[in-house]
């Protein structure tokens, strides 16, 4: 249904510039929405490398763990040791205007080993240390994707929302408004024409 417009050539100017704009911002927001659906289909994939590395570190760690623990004994007093994460920091990078967030940790003062005493362990804790550091990095790093696969499939629905209206609600109002006005203005100069060549046949009648 055309906008309600009177048919005058300012608002024919107007209507166009009113359409083209719309049909602007319909392919920014389509190729807006290709790109992160493809950044968002890209750390889909980095998430599940991730789980992978982490579910196979996890056994590796527990089975070190269960090592441990039969060759040290209970080793509750030795994990007290190791110190409470509290590095872990958080920054946001932005992909065409949605905000995605950063993970990282600050391992510039770990320690490895030395956070707990080398006298009372063995090489099966020292695995599990390790693995286990490595599984938190790894879930640090699954998290900072899975929070990004978010924000990316919401952002990706409202650009579709928005690119839906503006294809199928806007676009083709101002589409048949700007035919309408057309419309209207060339019947407007057929008329005058048709009025002019009898006015001109009136004069040239009246001469004669």
């Amino acid at each position: 249904m055309a906008m309600q417009a009177v048919p005058t050539k300012g608002n024919l100017m107007t209507f166009k510039k009113s359409l083209s704009l719309a049909r602007t911002g319909y392919e920014l927001l389509d190729k807006k929405r290709n790109i992160l659906v493809r950044e968002m289909m890209t750390l889909i994939d980095k998430a599940s490398e991730i789980q992978t590395k982490i579910d196979i570190t996890y056994s590796r760690a527990y089975q070190a763990l269960q090592r441990a623990n039969i060759t040290l004994g209970s080793i509750d007093i030795i994990a007290l040791s190791i110190p409470e994460e509290d590095s872990l920091k958080l920054t946001y990078r932005s992909v065409m205007g949605v905000e995605i967030p950063i993970v990282t940790i600050d391992e510039s003062d770990d320690k490895d080993s030395l956070v707990y005493g080398l006298g009372a362990t063995n090489a099966a804790f020292d695995e599990a240390y390790v693995c286990f550091r490595e599984v938190k990095r790894l879930t640090a790093h699954l998290a900072e994707i899975e929070n990004s696969v978010y924000r990316l499939a919401d952002a990706i629905k409202k650009t579709q929302k928005r690119a839906n209206a503006l294809k199928n609600i806007m676009i083709p109002k101002f589409e048949e408004t700007v035919k309408f006005i057309s419309d209207a203005l060339e019947e407007k100069e057929r008329e005058e024409f048709s009025r002019m060549k009898v006015i001109k046949a009136q004069k040239q009648s009246s001469g004669a």
